[in-house]
């Protein structure tokens, strides 16, 4: 059985590898409609290198995936996952991965999360290269695993050019309460990464070649010191990586994120709390 503590850099590289690009047509046109239960053959090579023999309960009981089914754009698919379990030390959701079946490289993020968030409600924007199940596994900090997954009918995300308008934001990392504080209760928050996030499947239509690969690859972010979640990531995060969560603030303090990319550039952003 896999060892539940394995480092998220090597799940995302054990199943990281660039395969072609699929967002090309397929002989035959388009794929045959799916259930959103059904399996595949990716995800199944993705959940044995992730979980062996472990069993996954695949129903909205701990974990609930909301995606449009038919996303007007394949470059920011908008996902949010609801936990239905609040974190807290007895029982919380201590890892959070989600799974694009079809994409080139299918683990597009593992987030690894601590009670400090008080809820694990995640919202985020996702590339999907064709049509595909997404998925929301939740790993429990007693071990058990949660599934919810939608067959998403849209394309080309993982080709789809970059905005480039402002090169000189790139970096730049923001922090936002937009419902204010909620002391002692888990207040929403934004964290937010002007960044182009390149595939390395986009073409330069000026030069006729590739654009190379230059992504997010780690966020972390903390409350006064005190981790709140980290997050590996890939390609499949769309330009300017956001991400919607919680946290129980306790008084006044700092939200600060910690930003590094596949340049090995750092960024950090931070937000006094009053």
């Amino acid at each position: 059985m896999p060892d539940p503590d394995l480092p998220r850099r090597r799940v995302l590289s054990l199943l990281g590898a660039i395969t072609v690009p699929a967002a090309f047509a397929a002989p035959g046109g388009l794929p045959a409609p799916a259930a959103h239960t059904d399996s595949s053959p990716e995800f199944e090579r993705v959940r044995q290198h992730l979980f062996g023999s472990r069993p996954i309960t695949a129903t909205p009981s701990r974990v609930e995936l909301v995606v449009p089914l038919r996303a007007a754009f394949g470059a920011s698919v908008p996902v949010k996952v609801v936990s239905k379990l609040p974190q807290t030390p007895a029982l919380y959701v201590r890892r959070l991965y989600l799974v694009v079946d079809k994409n080139p490289a299918p683990v597009v993020a593992v987030l690894d999360l601590t009670p400090e968030l008080g809820q694990a409600d995640f919202e985020t924007r996702l590339r999907v290269d064709e049509y595909s199940h997404v998925r929301a596994i939740a790993e429990l900090s007693d071990g058990q695993l949660h599934m919810d997954s939608r067959y998403v009918k849209v394309s080309g995300g993982c080709s789809a050019p970059p905005n480039r308008e402002r090169p000189d934001l790139i970096g730049k990392t923001i922090l936002r309460l937009p419902e204010g504080v909620k002391t002692g209760a888990p207040t929403p928050a934004e964290v937010q990464v002007i960044h182009p996030n390149d595939t390395g499947f986009e073409l330069n239509h000026v030069t006729v070649m590739f654009i190379p690969p230059h992504y997010v690859r780690e966020l972390h972010v903390t409350w006064n010191g005190r981790r709140l979640f980290d997050a590996e990531l890939t390609f499949a995060i769309a330009e300017n990586p956001m991400f919607r969560f919680h946290f129980v603030p306790r008084g006044p303090g700092e939200l600060r994120a910690e930003v590094d990319d596949t340049k090995g550039l750092h960024y950090s952003g931070r937000l006094l709390v009053d």
